[in-house]
């Protein structure tokens, strides 16, 4: 062979061999069989970048109503408050004399009164409450001038007489008392359930501006059933080293209890969260080098998901919360979060297994070509079947599920 001829033998080789095809398919090819084996598995991602992106978090940050919990409130105590309030501390105290009906004050009088005045609200510890009154044949009154206290409870009118459904601090800010249900509240919330005062004014009351010169009547307590699989993806995500925290609008003892019974850190726990503060309990947390993800399902969890590293919107969930999540899970099995990491986790091992088949070849080829001897023909399938093994070992990624952690060739060895 002459000079040129095997100059010529030698450049074509190293060119065909040297060709980037294998490396240019590696990550897009993984990529796009991720995302699709994710959906296969009832997990969106909305992108290469977000797949990317999930296998790095640190911490989750779950919304307990909705995503832990089943977000489906029922009504399980309907207690009255006995004897008169107390003015320790400058709150109003009527001692029960305005109210000429104390001795009429029943269970069913106190569902009447919380239920008529939730009447007016879409929140679901209102709809249980109703649906509660509905369910044992109590007729509700139709409010008026119904006030949503965000956060805090609601105020209406019922029967002409203002109506006051919420927390301690909701009483507080209409100078009633709460001490009288103190025992009541905190035995119901060290239960797991989210207990609501229920106070009124009396019709024809003359009081000062600003103040209620009200009473409670009674306490109204619902339950949200924790999800069956909450503590076994909380468990999971402790065991890959997954710090998990906890934020809601409920008060410290219920969000305790939840906490307790899915084996969450009190120490990660954030109660009486307001809506629009649940962003900065994320920027709270995503201090320094944590990645975050925080998962939620309804509009006020919206700007949560959107600060987070990456955004986790339960299927179920509302269309605001989807469209600001980064990830969204199909069913509202609390499970799918670890699905999530552990796709993301797999399709990132498949892109370096690409790149070390893509590279491989390129590092053991090169050196033949340049000194002649390696064909061209030769190098012309060697960059064929380079490729071909790179989308081969992509396809392969399909047949993950991501029950478990992804591992080559894990299924020879089950099988085994």
């Amino acid at each position: 062979m002459q000079t040129f001829e095997f100059a010529v033998v030698v450049f074509a080789s190293a060119v065909l061999i040297a060709c980037p095809c294998a490396l240019g398919l590696a990550t897009p090819a993984a990529t796009m069989v991720g995302i699709s084996t994710g959906a296969q598995n009832g997990v969106l991602f909305k992108g290469g970048d977000v797949l990317e992106r999930a296998k790095d978090v640190d911490t989750v940050v779950f919304e307990k109503t909705g995503t832990l919990t089943k977000g489906e409130m029922e009504l399980t105590d309907v207690l009255t408050v006995d004897g008169t309030n107390t003015d320790d501390s400058g709150l109003v105290s009527d001692g029960g004399a305005a109210f000429e009906d104390r001795q009429e004050i029943d269970e069913e009088t106190v569902l009447r009164t919380a239920g008529s005045a939730e009447r007016g609200s879409e929140h679901p510890l209102a709809q249980a409450i109703v649906e509660g009154a509905n369910a044992r044949g109590i007729e509700l009154s139709e409010p008026t001038g119904f006030e949503n206290v965000p956060g805090h409870g609601v105020r209406a009118t019922v029967d002409g007489q203002t109506t006051l459904v919420g927390n301690r601090k909701l009483m507080r800010d209409n100078d009633i008392d709460p001490s009288p249900a103190e025992d009541a509240l905190t035995r119901l919330e060290r239960e797991g359930k989210t207990a609501m005062l229920v106070a009124r004014v009396p019709a024809g009351t003359s009081v000062p501006a600003g103040t209620t010169g009200g009473e409670l009547v009674g306490v109204v307590a619902v339950a949200d059933a924790v999800k069956e699989n909450a503590a076994a993806a909380v468990r999971t995500l402790f065991e890959r080293g997954v710090e998990v925290h906890m934020i809601t609008g409920d008060n410290e003892r219920t969000a305790r209890a939840v906490a307790e019974h899915l084996g969450i850190d009190p120490e990660y726990v954030r109660a009486g969260v307001l809506p629009e503060d649940k962003a900065d309990a994320v920027d709270a947390v995503q201090t320094g080098d944590e990645r975050v993800m925080m998962v939620g399902d309804g509009v006020n969890d919206a700007p949560a998901l959107a600060t987070a590293a990456v955004g986790t919107a339960i299927g179920s969930g509302t269309d605001v919360a989807i469209e600001a999540a980064d990830v969204t899970l199909m069913s509202d099995d609390p499970l799918g979060v670890v699905k999530a990491i552990r796709i993301s986790e797999g399709t990132l091992r498949k892109i370096k297994q690409n790149l070390f088949w893509a590279l491989g070849y390129n590092t053991a080829m090169i050196p033949l070509a340049s000194i002649g001897l390696l064909q061209p023909v030769l190098a012309a399938g060697a960059m064929a079947f380079s490729s071909v093994s790179v989308l081969t070992n992509s396809l392969l990624f399909r047949r993950y599920t991501p029950d478990h952690d992804y591992e080559l060739l894990g299924r020879l060895r089950r099988d085994r």
